[in-house]
């Protein structure tokens, strides 16, 4: 089983200018020593507008960091906002191009399309479009990374003429595509597209069983690949902090993963915004014990289930519950962790960089982890990938086989883009002109006979 690390890039209230520079240079820290460790991926949120909860808007710049100072290392887009509103298809496809240049290889292209009003309202994005939306951007963008030239499309979000969209990826036919799942159903589509499930629900082993279940049944039944290539993996998130004393390991990181719980449910779930004012960790101090966070609480159940009992993806004490995961000994953490291998899991994604979590607490519980509990996963891995291997070859070539045959339109040999007149491109207010520009762009994408220059 691979592991990999989760950024949201989290600025907790009360801040000063200096603070978010900080929360970078600090992950960028982490990235490093995580490949120096052994750490298989590194994966970076895209969100807008989240204050507090999430401050990674451009994951693609910071990604282009971390390419630079990593060697190993995997770059996780998780995820890409992928409904054109969010990120043109060709910019996508242009910017993960780029990084994968830049790494040598080393891109995981997720994508999504949000839950969140506060991001597609923000965009014009209205909610009942976006899986529409972000199915028609992530075709696209495929389409752009591996046709030479891309030869065009019209569809009902995007609509671009024939360019040859540069650079490709170092990956071919592109790196491996991941969806964001949090729900079962979404999960089915993955596997129906062949790509990889990221799941960002905190869950136990157990039922991480069933959705591996369900994702490979549906891949071996129904996967028709989105791509030229199929990614078949499934990832969880959890909770992570490892240290010697069970109960000190809770201690360092529940908060920051309880608070990671509360921003989360008040931007999808419960929460009425003010932007720019409204004060999520307040908020959350003040009323997390009422929806179900008390890291005290968790910290107090954490040293009696060091002898009692194993690590869960929740603690519970006295009625309360909070976000626990991998939190424990390493011991502890082994064991649960081992659980996750058992039941098929490809990847666990630990999370540990949250709330107010401190950057050494983070590092030493690394470096604890790298030092007692990777090995053993890390002896059975190439072994496990082998079987891997050899077991879904038959399944994926089924898979390929029944990927239709293309229906992109061709492109015209004798299709020429002509420079603009400088005249004409530069008079913003030539409605006319622009008019034309859109009806031949048109012409082009449906296959009529057009003149073969601008004049």
């Amino acid at each position: 089983m691979k592991f990999g690390l989760f950024y949201e890039h989290q600025v907790p209230r009360p801040w000063d200018e200096r603070d978010e520079g900080q929360v970078f240079r600090e992950a960028l820290e982490q990235a490093e020593l995580a490949d120096r460790l052994g750490i298989d991926c590194f994966w970076l949120v895209e969100h807008h507008f989240l204050e507090e909860y999430s401050h990674s808007s451009a994951p693609e710049v910071f990604l282009a960091a971390v390419s630079q100072r990593t060697e190993r290392l995997r770059l996780g887009h998780g995820i890409v906002q992928m409904p054109p509103q969010f990120n043109h298809p060709a910019r996508v496809a242009e910017r993960v191009s780029t990084l994968d240049r830049l790494s040598g290889g080393r891109v995981e292209f997720g994508t999504g399309e949000s839950s969140s009003g506060a991001e597609l309202l923000g965009f014009n994005i209205e909610p009942d479009d976006k899986r529409a939306a972000w199915d028609e951007g992530l075709r696209v963008a495929l389409r752009c990374m591996t046709e030479a030239p891309f030869t065009g499309h019209r569809g009902q979000f995007v609509t671009m003429p024939p360019r040859n969209v540069v650079p490709k990826p170092e990956q071919k036919p592109h790196p491996p595509v991941w969806v964001a799942c949090t729900r079962r159903e979404t999960i089915h589509l993955a596997a129906q597209y062949g790509i990889g499930a990221l799941s960002f629900s905190f869950f136990d082993p157990e039922e991480a069983k069933h959705w591996v279940n369900d994702y490979y049944a549906t891949l071996a039944s129904e996967c028709v690949p989105v791509g030229d290539a199929v990614n078949a993996n499934i990832a969880c998130v959890t909770g992570f902090m490892c240290h010697e004393d069970a109960a000190e390991a809770v201690k360092r990181g529940a908060e920051g993963s309880n608070f990671l719980g509360y921003s989360l449910g008040h931007y999808y779930v419960f929460g009425r915004h003010k932007p720019g004012a409204t004060d999520l960790w307040r908020e959350y101090k003040e009323r997390r014990v009422e929806h179900g966070f008390d890291p005290e609480a968790a910290v107090a159940a954490a040293a009696v289930a060091e002898h009692v009992a194993g690590l869960g993806a929740k603690v519970t004490a006295e009625g309360t519950t909070g976000l626990q995961g991998a939190m424990g000994t390493p011991a502890q953490v082994r064991d649960y962790l081992r659980r996750y291998e058992e039941y098929g899991v490809d990847q666990l994604i630990l999370s540990s960089s949250a709330g107010k979590n401190r950057h050494e607490h983070v590092c030493e519980s690394l470096e604890l982890f790298a030092r007692e509990v990777l090995p053993e996963f890390k002896d059975r891995e190439e072994q496990r990938e082998r079987e891997k291997a050899e077991r879904l070859a038959p399944i994926i070539e089924a898979a390929m086989a029944r990927k239709p045959a293309s229906d992109h339109p061709p492109l015209d040999p004798d299709y020429v883009i002509s420079a603009l007149p400088r005249a004409d491109a530069d008079r913003d207010e030539s409605s006319k002109f622009h008019q034309w520009l859109d009806d031949y762009a048109e012409k082009i994408v449906s296959g009529e006979d057009v003149s073969k220059r601008l004049a």
